[in-house]
Order: C-alpha cells, then sequence, then structure tokens
C-alpha cells in the first residue's frame, strides 16, 4: 500500500475515532500529497528510548493508536520478564508533562497496561521526569512510562520507557521492546479497556502526594548544607521559571523546604501550557527561553535566574557580572555544583569515603581534576543519562562501598543523589541555590566563583559544534566524515600532542606513548574520542535524534596567567574549528 491508501484505509476504519479519522479525509479531500506521505510513508519508529513525533492522526505520528501500540510493546515485555523472575503483580508507574495530550496519552498507557493485567501508578497531577523515577523505585515496578517530549517544539509529544531500576530502559530490554513494536501489525490487535473500567477492577491505582511527600524528604536528606541554607536562604533573591512546564510546584517547594523563600517566579511562564507560548522552544540551554526571567532579574535586582524545561530534567542559569548578563553553559554548572558539593562536604568534615561522580566522555574533564583533589574517584560512560545511571547500578551491586556523590553531563543535566535514576531538575534548582548562597556570602558571584576555580585547578574552555547534514545524502556526508576521523592515526591535531585515541565502535582503545592496544569497556557505540598530553580531548559522534553530527572541543590550559589560559583557549579553540570544518567538506 503507498500512503494514500493508507490514509485513506485509516479514514474508513471504524476502529479509529471519528475525529481521527476526519482530520486524514480532509487532508484526502484537501488532495494534501505532501502531508499525507509524511503521516503515512512509515511506522512511527520506537527508539531506543521510546517514541517521539509530532502531534496527529497517522501511522507516523503521535496519537493515542500509537501510544497503545507502544504500550502493548512495554506490556508484553513486563509480563515476559515478570513470568521469568516469578512476580506475580507486575506493575508500571506513569507521569506525564505539561504538553498537549500527555494526560489523555497517560491514561491512555495505563488502559492497556490495566488490559494486559499489569497494574499501573499514575500520578493524579503532571509531575517531573524525577518523580517519575522515584515512582518506579518507590512502588518496585517493573517499569516506567513518561509522557514528554522533552525541549522538543510544541507540536511534538513523546514517550519515555524506564526499567525496574527507575533509569531509562538499555539493552536487552530496549531491544526487546522495540522488535514487540514491530512485530504488532494492527493497532486493532492492542489489548485495550477504558481508563474507568482500569479503575473499577483495582489495576489503575492514582498516586497522590504521599509518593511526593517521600521524595521531597529523601532530597532533602541530600542537602550538602541544610543548616546553613536554612538560615540564610531568605538572603539569596532567586528568579524562577518553569516556562510552563511542570517545574513550578516542585520546585517551589523544594527551595522552601531548604529554607530558600525570597523567590520571585515569571508569572507569564509559571503555569502548565502545551503550547509554550512565550518562548520559539522551551530550552533553558537556551538563552531565549531564559529572557523573561533575566528581565524580571535586572528589574528586581535578583541574584540568579533559573529556569527549566517541560519535563523538568534540565536547569539553565544566568547571572549578573560586572552589570551584564552571563549564561552559564552545562559545563560550567556542573563545575560549580561538583565544587561546591567536595568542598562544602570537607569544609563540615562530611565527605564520605570511597567516594565516586559520574560524568559523560563529552563532558568537561576538569572535573576528574577537581574530584581527584578530594579524593573521589571518577567514572565517565557514553553520552546520556540511562548509561550514567546503570553505571550507578552496577557500583551499587558490585562495590556497594562506594558512596555515589554526583553524576552531571554537559547538556545541562544533574543528579546530587541517588533516590532516582534519570536528570533531577528539582534537586539541581534546589543544590543551585545552595552554590549561589555559599558564593554570595563570600561576596563573590559565580564567574568569580568559576575564575577561583579554574585558578587553582586550570583553566577549561568547552565549545559544542554542530554540523548538520539533511537528507540520505546528508547521512551518506556523515559516515563519511566519521571513517575518515576513524582512520587517522595522528600525532597530534591543531599542536596539541595526542596521547590516547578511543573509538567506541570498535571497542579499543589505542595509547600512543606506550603504543598499546587494549580492550575498552564501553557498549559499542559511534563514537571517537582524542586525549591529549595538555589534558585537552575532543569528541566526536553522529547525533541519535537529529541529521547532524557533534564534536565536542574541550581545551586545558595549565600556564600562565588566568587571562594567558584563556587566550590561549580562545586560539587554539578557533584553531579546531577551523580544522574540522575543512576536514568535513573534504570528505
Amino acid at each position: 500500500m503507498n500512503s494514500l491508501d493508507k490514509a485513506q484505509a485509516w479514514a474508513n476504519n471504524e476502529y479509529f475515532s471519528p475525529e481521527s479519522r476526519a482530520e486524514i479525509q480532509a487532508l484526502i479531500d484537501a488532495n494534501d500529497t505532501k502531508e499525507i506521505e509524511e503521516r503515512f510513508y512509515r511506522e512511527l519508529e520506537f527508539g531506543t528510548g521510546g517514541i517521539r513525533s509530532i502531534l496527529g492522526a497517522g501511522n507516523n505520528r503521535i496519537n493515542i493508536y500509537t501510544v497503545r501500540k507502544a504500550t502493548q510493546a512495554l506490556a508484553s515485555e513486563v509480563l515476559d520478564y515478570s513470568a521469568k523472575n516469578n512476580i506475580e503483580t507486575p506493575k508500571v508507574a506513569i507521569s506525564y508533562d505539561s504538553r498537549r495530550f500527555s494526560f489523555e496519552f497517560a491514561k491512555e498507557t495505563a488502559a492497556v497496561m490495566a488490559a494486559n493485567g499489569i497494574h499501573a501508578y499514575i500520578y493524579e497531577r503532571l509531575n517531573p521526569v524525577a518523580l517519575l523515577s522515584f515512582s518506579v523505585r518507590h512502588h518496585g515496578a517493573q517499569a516506567g512510562v513518561m509522557v514528554t517530549a522533552s525541549h522538543n517544539p510544541p507540536e511534538y509529544n513523546g514517550y519515555k520507557v524506564y526499567w525496574n531500576d527507575g533509569a531509562q530502559v538499555t539493552p536487552p530490554n530496549d531491544k526487546n521492546i522495540i522488535n514487540r513494536y514491530a512485530n504488532i501489525e494492527r493497532f486493532e490487535d492492542v489489548k485495550v479497556m477504558s481508563f474507568e473500567d482500569g479503575l473499577e477492577k483495582g489495576l489503575i491505582h492514582w498516586v497522590g502526594t504521599d509518593v511526593e511527600d517521600k521524595y521531597f524528604e529523601a532530597i532533602l536528606s541530600k542537602a550538602v548544607n541544610p543548616t546553613f541554607s536554612r538560615n540564610n536562604g531568605k538572603d539569596l533573591k532567586i528568579i524562577y521559571t518553569p516556562i510552563h512546564g511542570t517545574g513550578l510546584v516542585p520546585c517551589l517547594r523544594g527551595l522552601s523546604d531548604l529554607g530558600f523563600t525570597n523567590v520571585e517566579v515569571v508569572k507569564e511562564q509559571a503555569q502548565p501550557d502545551g503550547s509554550f507560548p512565550t518562548v520559539s522552544s522551551p530550552n533553558p540551554e537556551n538563552p531565549e527561553a531564559l529572557k523573561m526571567a533575566v528581565d524580571l532579574m535586572e528589574k528586581t535586582g535578583g541574584d540568579i535566574v533559573m529556569g527549566s524545561d517541560p519535563d523538568t530534567d534540565r536547569l539553565g542559569v544566568a547571572i549578573k557580572h560586572n552589570g551584564e548578563v552571563v549564561y552559564l553553559n552545562g559545563n560550567q554548572i556542573g563545575i560549580l555544583m561538583l565544587h561546591y558539593i567536595l568542598e562544602s562536604l570537607k569544609e563540615q568534615d562530611k565527605l564520605p569515603e570511597n567516594s565516586y561522580f559520574v560524568k559523560t566522555v563529552v563532558t568537561t574533564p576538569l572535573q576528574e581534576v577537581i574530584a581527584a583533589h578530594y579524593g573521589v574517584e571518577s567514572h565517565s560512560t557514553l553520552t546520556g543519562f540511562k548509561w550514567i545511571c546503570g553505571l550507578m547500578n552496577k557500583m551499587e551491586i558490585e562495590q556497594p562501598n562506594k558512596n555515589f556523590l554526583f553524576a552531571t553531563e554537559e547538556s545541562f543535566g544533574y543528579l546530587p543523589h541517588n533516590f532516582v535514576r534519570d536528570k533531577d531538575g528539582i534537586a539541581s534548582v534546589t543544590l543551585m541555590s545552595e552554590v549561589a548562597l555559599y558564593y554570595k556570602r563570600k561576596g563573590i558571584d559565580l564567574v568569580q566563583a568559576l575564575d577561583k576555580i579554574y585558578e587553582q585547578f586550570g583553566f577549561s574552555e568547552e565549545t559544542l559544534l554542530n554540523l548538520n547534514y539533511f537528507g540520505k545524502e546528508g547521512s551518506e556526508k556523515i559516515t563519511r566524515i566519521m571513517a575518515h576521523f576513524r582512520s587517522l592515526r595522528p600525532t597530534n591535531l591543531c599542536g596539541h600532542e595526542i596521547s590516547v585515541i578511543e573509538d567506541y565502535e570498535q571497542k579499543i582503545i589505542e595509547d600512543l606513548e606506550t603504543n598499546e592496544k587494549r580492550s575498552l569497556d564501553f557498549p559499542k557505540s559511534n563514537v571517537i574520542g582524542y586525549h591529549f598530553k595538555n589534558g585537552s580531548r575532543l569528541y566526536l559522534r553522529p547525533s541519535g535524534t537529529e541529521p547532524k553530527i557533534k564534536f565536542y572541543i574541550m581545551l586545558s590550559e595549565k600556564e600562565g596567567s588566568l587571562n594567558q589560559k584563556k587566550e590561549k583557549a580562545m586560539l587554539a579553540t578557533e584553531q579546531f574549528l577551523n580544522f574540522i570544518k575543512e576536514t568535513a567538506n573534504n570528505c
């Protein structure tokens, strides 16, 4: 069947709602062949983390039918896992963000689970990723579902799958779910039950504030210096924006519990609204998304701006320094958080022995230098918090005497406790407030605090270069670029001597100083990394979700004054950028 035939079949199928059928029939009547092709040229793919797409009727859109299909695949995996592990009462936890249809999709998820005999635990109100992960662990669930498209544009929604540890699903379960999803040929084959019947049969359970209370008790117990914060928190003027997402209620509660009561919220962005009317993209990594909060900071004399995305797993930060607004990048926020945790715990004589922290390979190596200074182990993983949390789970089982302190990735994600297994924007807001208060009481701002860290441990500058290549030709271009770098065996790049080359696809690490090759103990992934003798690093990888290749340039400078280090790093960054662009153009 071609796309038009599939569209006609959808419009004629009484299984679908009248509204859904009419939506497709209108496209047929308008002869909108381009839109019909977009909606029906393929089945919506279930990726390693779930599904994400534009909202709408059709096989290649996210709607209640594709959500049901995804849920049936997950339900089958949960039932199979439960049978093999003698679990008599399988459970799944569910949460949802502020996007359009998120609540409806969450209810459909619960209903399909109930139809499969699985108990579904769904929050009474929208809640962030961290509370979904906490619910999975609290209820002893076999899986979890977060209905969200994170910080994608408003026309999108998504469905993220978590496993019984509270982390995003990883092999082999993710591959099993993908295969089960692909084998569902007809939407009619999905088991369904009304949400009301699920409630009546005792298979669907509302999750109330009691679970939220337990989460807040847990994160409060991990505050770095709660006494100091409670005594002085009112002195920090915080500007916060949830950017129309899930963050307002939980973040304000987290701040209040810790004594941060001098908080002003951007009123225009306070309430959940899936159309995100005040921003082009609800992504706190982008300065544009924080503009209204920054304007409020300048108007009211705030000390710090913090913003979270729709599912409250990322945190953006801005401050005033020498009269200018400064937006901190994800590496800088992570550096400040890690250093504060270690320094403050040391000052209180509370830094536990056998401690470790986790980062991704594309996050600044300066954090490793800082951790080593305090006698704390560093561990690195592939990009993504599911790998960070997988390592946490492994450490918990294999080395239970080790104490987890902190996890971070450069893309504005942080986890300062071990009660959940994903980025936690709520705990990140409270931790960043602790950091800002700590330095305010010392009479310096966060830029000055970073400079002090750089003076002690060496300067580090991180730059992310995205090269976009679209369509089939673009995909082939990205493949050629990766192949070219994989074939290179240089001893230096841009005047930086190479000490180690890592190839995560071939799972080989090559030490150029000893000429030794050894196995790289990581999951196979299309990533190449260069370590330089001066501590700098360069990593490259294709994006898993977009038509682009990413280059992570991380430059370390240890010689000279701080200004000299910054100038050298800036010049070296330009050299690397020019080299990468020229090399890519020639591939």
